[in-house]
């Protein structure tokens, strides 16, 4: 009845706010779109970056946990995110940013035959630009105060990369559950598009047997996916449980309504709607500079902020 458009967002963990700060708008080019507080736990930061708006389909979101560990590597994750960029003269102009701000990069190769250029963060974070050739979401919007020239800004998620031991039980999920269509397949990895052609959905699994990962500072947390409205979050309210799946319900996060839910191999998915989106409490043009709370939470503010530490050099 309903299709999945793409990608909503992706939420990592970070130990360090002031530091992935620094990296995600200073180093990346990328718009920090909203300063917020994790809902569920007040005490620790939850930032978002993206285009000029933070569009779905270009958000990167962290939570900050000072005392989080490091991560120990393994199998039933999302292990890797890919950005799109706009062309392989993109890749060119990036290998030499990531070496003037010495950011761990694997140079020019290729990734689902795609050309790409493979990079993490200090975390660990493992993430690879990939060359949309055109492919990019189609409200992308050009944020005109980013460090980076227009003609190379990172455009939104490209395939994201989840690595598990049954990769026929996720496969079934993405394909019976939510209509993405299967478009290669070997003995060990498999590729998933929402709309054939268009990368901007893709999910790329990948298949390993081992111990499961345990998270930490650089791992992923969750990714969510894309739906219109609180009606079509409904629908696949029901069809996440008629599958047999434990819904979370549908939780109103102000910016977004969405639920959560994990599938066989542990993988946590959220389902989000495209709005109200990160304006309704935001001037457009001061977006995520100060910090913005939810409604329910707004009584709490001066709680809040005394727990929280400054994330720029001026404050």
């Amino acid at each position: 009845m309903y299709t999945i458009p793409g990608h909503h967002h992706i939420s990592m963990i970070t130990k360090n706010a002031k530091q992935n700060n620094r990296f995600y708008r200073d180093v990346l080019g990328l718009r920090r779109v909203k300063k917020t507080v994790n809902q569920d736990d007040p005490s620790m930061y939850h930032l978002f970056y993206g285009d000029r708006t933070g569009s779905p389909g270009t958000e990167l979101s962290f939570f900050e946990i000072p005392l989080v560990g490091r991560t120990y590597r393994g199998t039933n994750a999302i292990t890797q995110i890919g950005l799109l960029v706009p062309t392989e003269a993109s890749l060119t102009y990036w290998k030499a940013r990531f070496e003037k701000y010495s950011v761990q990069h694997s140079g020019i190769t290729t990734y689902t035959n795609k050309p790409a250029l493979h990079f993490q963060d200090s975390e660990g974070l493992r993430m690879v630009l990939l060359v949309s050739n055109g492919e990019k979401v189609a409200h992308w919007e050009t944020w005109e105060k980013s460090s980076v020239p227009v003609e190379h800004q990172i455009q939104g998620m490209g395939s994201v990369e989840m690595t598990v031991r049954r990769l026929d039980k996720l496969a079934r999920t993405l394909t019976q559950v939510f209509g993405y269509v299967e478009v290669s397949r070997t003995e060990d990895e498999a590729i998933f598009q929402t709309i054939q052609g268009q990368v901007f959905g893709e999910i790329v699994v990948k298949s390993l047997d081992g111990p499961t990962e345990k998270p930490g500072r650089g791992s992923i947390h969750h990714l969510a996916i894309r739906v219109k409205d609180e009606i079509e979050l409904a629908y696949w309210d029901e069809q996440v449980r008629a599958r047999g799946f434990h819904s979370s319900g549908i939780v109103d996060r102000f910016y977004f309504k969405s639920l959560y839910f994990r599938e066989s191999n542990g993988i946590l998915f959220e389902i989000a709607t495209d709005g109200p989106g990160f304006t309704i409490d935001g001037d457009i043009e001061t977006l995520g500079e100060k910090l913005d709370l939810p409604p329910f939470l707004e009584d709490r503010r001066a709680e809040i902020e005394e727990k929280l530490q400054p994330i720029e050099e001026d404050e």
